[in-house]
């Protein structure tokens, strides 16, 4: 009551917000479109969502005799887009969601709608605190990830050509624990996520662990546990020692020891990265109960 329909864009601050999503449980009421009406002004983008549509297929099944699942969806949708329309809202854009069931129905429209209209920029933030409702959208964030790959491997490399004993390695430790940290949050691979996901899924967390099979999922990313896996490598452990022992050769030594330093960062964010996409993969598909031989 405190924010009436009229005052209430001035109250929130809309000019601020890229996109405006109005969600209802049932029908849109008169206040949802006068708000889809207000954001159509300052020509602002604005999506419907009918959420619980679970709850509606479940009372259609129960109701009609002879329930088709696709026509049912597609009647609530027309429904939805005749009512707007009629209320003077052009061309709206309706998506049907399940919470609970995210893989199923428009939810992956909505991602895909919110990405190609987003700006360019600000795509790959959503894009990874998408959760992973399918296994494109997994391969989506690697392929994001790994774009970046060579940025910090750049990075790696500048910081080689600095001649001072051990600083190369501290600085690389302390980049690949930030980058791999983003790794994890971004696959929904940290405790806090994968407990999220069981609770959803109704999959014991312990089930969803069991069929991670890297060291870096489900972990707290820190120095002591990368600096153990690179010294596991010894492909990696011997492109560091050569790096180091570069730069005692004259003239040449610093900008040998950039390279290395630059292709060892490369390969190991790679591997890593390669190993909690594969991650994600497989706790996505136990936890929808899929075979994940497939």
């Amino acid at each position: 009551m405190k924010f009436p329909a009229d005052e209430y864009l001035n109250h929130v601050g809309f000019e601020k917000f890229d996109f405006f999503i109005i969600i209802s449980a049932t029908r849109f009421t008169e206040n949802d479109v006068k708000l889809a009406l207000e954001i159509q002004k300052m020509k602002k983008k604005f999506y419907f969502v009918r959420s619980k549509i679970d709850n509606d297929l479940r009372a259609a099944e129960r109701s009609q005799r002879e329930f088709n699942e696709k026509n049912t969806l597609a009647k609530i949708r027309e429904n939805c887009i005749q009512g707007l329309q009629e209320q003077n809202i052009a061309s709206p854009q309706v998506f049907l969601i399940s919470s609970f069931d995210l893989h199923l129905y428009d939810f992956h429209q909505l991602e895909e709608t919110l990405e190609r209209e987003l700006p360019e920029h600000k795509r790959n933030a959503l894009l990874f605190a998408m959760p992973n409702i399918s296994l494109e959208i997994i391969n989506k964030k690697k392929k994001a990830f790994q774009a970046k790959i060579k940025y910090y491997a750049f990075i790696s490399g500048v910081v080689a050509g600095v001649p001072l004993p051990g600083l190369s390695f501290g600085i690389d430790q302390a980049l690949l624990v930030g980058v791999v940290t983003q790794y994890v949050f971004g696959f929904g691979l940290d405790i806090s996520s994968l407990q999220r996901l069981a609770e959803t899924t109704h999959v014991p967390l312990q089930d969803l662990k069991n069929v991670i099979t890297s060291p870096l999922a489900a972990k707290k990313i820190n120095a002591e546990l990368i600096t153990k896996l690179l010294v596991q490598s010894a492909t990696t452990a011997g492109l560091m020692a050569v790096e180091e022992g570069s730069r005692f050769i004259p003239v040449v030594g610093i900008p040998v020891a950039m390279g290395f330093s630059s292709m060892t960062t490369y390969s190991i964010l790679n591997t890593f990265l390669d190993m909690l996409a594969e991650d994600a993969q497989r706790v996505f598909k136990r936890a929808l109960g899929l075979d994940t031989s497939v």
